[in-house]
């Protein structure tokens, strides 16, 4: 599917005219000088649920979206709101009766118009969603809950917390490194990863420290080009073991993963041997000083430092150890140049947690 990115909510007044649409929202969109713009369409709102949305959350919003007859959805928020309505588009045409998780995904035909207010997951611009059903992460991957509209609007990342701003750009950043040395990477998604990450590289101080304009929109830009990268790749280790340390110790998922990527990274620099890309070591040995040509670890972790990313505390070492070593997705380190195993995973989680 073609999706069809805009600069002004101007582009999407044809589409929602005559049209009653359910508009998927967080609680800071009350916030927001965009909202006044749809006061003049028919739309229910949606907005019961919560960052890391649950599937009984998602499951609400259908039933609303079916009962009051909806068209199409809206999504504007973060990467959990255009992750919630995704799931809603995918699942309202399906059984209500079957656990939607357990039912052949299929596309519901739903047009679906995403407006990120940060610049973060890039959610908007691919093919992945992150729900949770009975406290375990679900990732849902299919091409067509790829919204069909985004609007990328700078404007409304004027008002986002620092700390926020702060652990949605490192997401973004994150997610363009990891996607440029996954194994699945292509031509396409590496040039939007190095875009991705010199739009960050040039741009985040002023956007962090000075909340320039200019900067916004590049780093919104970045966000989503780091989308379009792991819509091609998805994301390797690092991202795989951000999530239980959210859930675990109450951090924003840009803020894990953030923590994370330093020590993945440094492993796999001083263990090129163990490459597991088809490619080959020296493919993956040039990837690697390529990335380091932009922004290295050393940089990363200064970039860390200066925005003054904690790290989480151990209460019960040993136990929560082993509740992060076993909740690593095996697929996504599939998807790692390196293999890694329980045992290099456990080390990378004592220095991660302090």
């Amino acid at each position: 599917m073609k999706q069809i990115i805009l600069e002004s909510l101007k582009g999407i007044k044809d589409i929602l005219h005559g049209k009653k649409f359910l508009l998927v929202h967080d609680i800071a969109y009350e916030f927001l000088q965009i909202k006044d713009f749809f006061t003049e369409f028919p739309h229910i709102e949606f907005s019961e649920f919560t960052p890391n949305p649950l599937y009984e959350q998602v499951c609400k919003g259908i039933e609303i979206f079916n009962s009051e007859s909806c068209e199409l959805i809206v999504a504007v928020g973060g990467g959990s709101t255009i992750d919630i309505a995704k799931c809603i588009k995918l699942y309202c045409k399906m059984d209500n009766s079957i656990n939607y998780l357990k039912q052949e995904l299929c596309d519901s035909d739903i047009p679906l118009i995403a407006i990120p207010t940060t610049a973060g997951t890039g959610s908007e611009s691919s093919r992945h969603a992150v729900i949770y059903y009975q406290g375990e992460k679900q990732s849902i991957s299919h091409i067509d809950i790829l919204p069909n509209y985004v609007v990328l609007e700078p404007s409304v990342l004027k008002t986002l917390p620092v700390y926020q701003k702060k652990c949605t750009m490192m997401d973004a950043l994150s997610q363009a490194i990891e996607s440029w040395w996954s194994i699945n990477s292509t031509y396409e998604s590496i040039e939007y990863s190095k875009k991705a990450i010199q739009l960050i590289k040039d741009n985040w101080e002023k956007y962090i420290f000075e909340n320039a304009d200019l900067s916004a929109k590049k780093v919104m830009e970045a966000a989503n080009l780091s989308g379009r990268a792991i819509n091609i790749t998805s994301t390797t280790a690092a991202h795989a073991m951000s999530y239980k340390i959210t859930s675990m110790y109450k951090l924003p998922h840009g803020h894990a993963v953030a923590i994370c990527l330093p020590e993945v990274w440094k492993y796999m620099v001083n263990n090129i041997d163990n490459c597991i890309d088809a490619r080959g070591e020296e493919y993956l040995r040039k990837t690697l000083n390529q990335i380091a040509e932009i922004v290295d670890v050393e940089y990363y972790k200064v970039m860390l430092k200066k925005m003054e990313i904690q790290y989480p505390i151990f209460i019960d070492k040993n136990v929560e150890l082993n509740i992060l070593v076993n909740s690593v997705n095996p697929i996504r380190l599939k998807n790692n140049p390196v293999k890694l195993n329980i045992d290099i995973l456990r080390e990378m989680y004592e220095r991660i947690i302090k």
